[in-house]
């Protein structure tokens, strides 16, 4: 059953990138054995660096279900995820992920995320990208609101 899901994302992948759709990456969000989600990449027709072929899948499966939630579903990937994607399967809350190339082939055709996986994990001030904070305390306002909210939905 999971090489079904699996060549469905992979056939996803091929298609929409002899489209034109963008790069080669595609996926499908399953619940129990129905896709409830399907992304192809969709960066550069969109002009959109978030349209990874998870997040557009991610992005339909969760408006099919009508959640912000997809507990109990899998995702199957042409590509091991980058990290924006597996940042996003976990918020998602998706369970498993069952991928076809890595990341090192991915690099292989130009598409090198591990420059984003080693800036990630050096502290703030090391990071390439600048950035510095500002107006904390008018900041926390809303977190302190926030946190006294009663009728608020935890995600």
């Amino acid at each position: 059953m999971k090489t079904q899901f699996m060549r469905e994302a992979i056939r996803l992948s091929i298609q929409m990138m002899r489209r034109g759709k963008g790069g080669p990456f595609g996926a499908v969000i399953v619940k129990g054995n129905r896709i409830v989600g399907r992304g192809c990449n969709q960066v550069t027709s969109s002009n959109d660096p978030t349209a990874h072929a998870e997040i557009v899948a991610i992005r339909e499966a969760c408006k099919r279900l009508k959640t912000f939630q997809l507990d109990g579903c899998d995702l199957y990937t042409s590509c091991e995820p980058c990290p924006m994607c597996l940042s996003a399967i976990y918020w998602a809350r998706i369970r498993s992920v069952f991928y076809g190339n890595t990341r090192k082939d991915a690099a292989k055709i130009a598409f090198d995320d591990d420059f984003i996986y080693r800036e990630v994990a050096l502290p703030i001030g090391r990071r390439s990208l600048v950035m510095k904070k500002i107006l904390r305390k008018e900041a926390l306002r809303a977190f302190r609101e926030w946190e006294k909210k009663t009728d608020k939905e935890m995600y």
